[in-house]
């Protein structure tokens, strides 16, 4: 696969970033192209090491290592490197739904189990893949398939996440009839709402969803099913529902002052930034939500480095990012081996024009919130962070992050944004369907199913897993879909 010694012929080159200075000026997305000639270096680099955990998928030391897709790599590598974008295209089709999203949001396990990482930089994966699934937009290759013979039987997706997206694309191409319900005014989920425009640009979500309507999916928005439309309802007139509902239930920080003005879930910040700039049409920026203000998120993540970005174009005057745990290493621990996931410093986009705006990395290690301050007119003024330590617990064994003593210290804050993960599916929706939910109030299947208590209910996604990437809604989308498609075919070919 790909050139015998490329990766020792060619170092690792990624597209080119626009610079903070630029990029912070406006929501577009920042990460460039290489031309395709540089590509086609870039996979030639892909080692032909024998045993390619980038396409895995397998869980090591309860973190994921490679693509949970299970993409043929090295295949698609090896095509691009030779210029047949065609073929790289055809063959990443087989088991991707949607690379046009991961190539731009994925954190790229392929790429952190690469082979060639453990010795110098790992292959280009993603870039190689974004490469080409642009190609084949630009080229006309993305169809939308339509089975031309129709099976009769309809399919009720709760949910436009990536997982319900998915779901859909390949039970319609089997021949159901598909019907997606979304509670927000545009399809997409999180991918529309929970991730910022710079990062991807709903363009992306628009095209694929216009083809995946050519090809026959129903999509209705504005209908909160569990509210607007009732489980009983779709059970009826469906064969079957599925739940991707993601896990949109945002754990929150219980301390005093909670109830102060000014104190929003990133997500739903998130979302009401993107939803004004679209309905804009990127002509009015939502400035008075973070302007001039001092700034504090809550929580590390992906989440929280969207904030983080986010506010600084928003203008606001700064910007802290609380994290509970402590600092990660630079570098890989003696206990965190390669292929394992790397559990290393990470400075995203959002860091870095942090860095650039302020002169300083946004983030405090092992701090929480103590207290929210209020003003006399209740809205948000201070806060009282507090630094934590490492303590471990004498009876279950596990360090339980505990409050330092005298540590105490005030900061100004007139905006808050917790983004401290979720706790899993929202509760109306669970109860209005009666299926049974585990102990992360996720829910609840037999193992390798997505089968719920419920007959003829399924799940997938963060309703199912808990909060987790694109990459893996997707991968349960596909499967959720050939499981499905045997229970109302008696047999499946997905």
């Amino acid at each position: 696969m790909g050139k015998t010694g490329g990766f020792m012929e060619y170092d690792r080159l990624t597209g080119a970033v626009i610079s903070e200075e630029e990029r912070i000026k406006n929501f577009n997305e920042f990460h460039t192209m290489l031309s395709p000639e540089e590509q086609k270096k870039q996979a030639a680099r892909c080692m032909d090491c024998g045993i390619p955990f980038c396409q895995a998928g397998k869980m090591i030391a309860g973190m994921a290592s490679g693509c949970p897709l299970n993409n043929l790599v090295p295949e698609i590598n090896d095509l691009v490197f030779r210029g047949d974008f065609a073929s790289a295209y055809r063959r990443l089709s087989i088991t991707h739904s949607f690379p046009e999203f991961t190539s731009r949001v994925c954190p790229a396990l392929c790429e952190a189990a690469c082979t060639c990482q453990e010795y110098s930089e790992a292959v280009c994966t993603k870039e190689n893949e974004k490469t080409v699934i642009e190609y084949a937009f630009e080229n006309g290759l993305v169809k939308e398939r339509k089975s031309d013979i129709r099976t009769g039987k309809t399919v009720a997706i709760v949910g436009s996440g990536p997982s319900g997206l998915a779901a859909a694309q390949l039970l319609n191409r089997r021949g159901h009839e598909v019907t997606v319900y979304e509670r927000s005014d545009r399809v997409g989920g999180l991918l529309r709402y929970g991730i910022p425009n710079m990062k991807l640009d709903k363009s992306v979500i628009d095209r694929r969803v216009k083809l995946m309507e050519e090809a026959g999916v129903h999509f209705v928005t504005g209908v909160n099913v569990g509210k607007d439309i009732k489980a009983e309802e779709l059970r009826k007139k469906y064969d079957c529902v599925v739940l991707a509902c993601g896990a949109s239930n945002p754990r929150d920080i219980k301390a005093p002052g909670r109830d102060a003005k000014g104190i929003y879930f990133a997500v739903d910040f998130l979302g009401r930034v993107t939803k004004q700039l679209l309905d804009s049409d990127f002509n009015a920026v939502p400035y008075d939500m973070a302007k001039d203000k001092d700034v504090v998120i809550i929580g590390g993540g992906d989440t929280g480095n969207d904030c983080v970005g986010t506010c600084i174009r928003l203008g606001a005057k700064s910007v802290t990012q609380l994290e509970m745990m402590p600092e990660p290493p630079v570098e890989r621990a003696a206990n965190n081996p390669w292929p394992e996931w790397p559990k290393v410093l990470k400075t995203d986009y959002g860091q870095e024009e942090a860095i650039y705006k302020f002169g300083h990395d946004p983030r405090i290690y092992q701090t929480t919130v103590k207290e929210f301050i209020k003003a006399k007119d209740g809205s948000l003024k201070e806060i009282c962070i507090v630094s934590l330590k490492p303590v471990k617990d004498e009876k279950t064994g596990r360090m339980n992050m505990v409050p330092v003593e005298g540590s105490e210290k005030i900061i100004p804050a007139q905006l808050v944004l917790i983004a401290a993960g979720f706790l899993g599916s929202e509760k109306y929706v669970t109860d209005d369907f009666g299926v049974e939910l585990d102990g992360r109030t996720n829910v609840k299947t037999e193992a390798g199913s997505y089968l719920s208590s419920q007959n003829n209910v399924y799940t997938v996604g963060d309703m199912h897993r808990g909060q987790s990437l694109v990459v893996w809604a997707i991968a349960e989308g596909r499967k959720a879909a050939a499981e499905i498609d045997k229970a109302l075919m008696g047999y499946t070919n997905l």
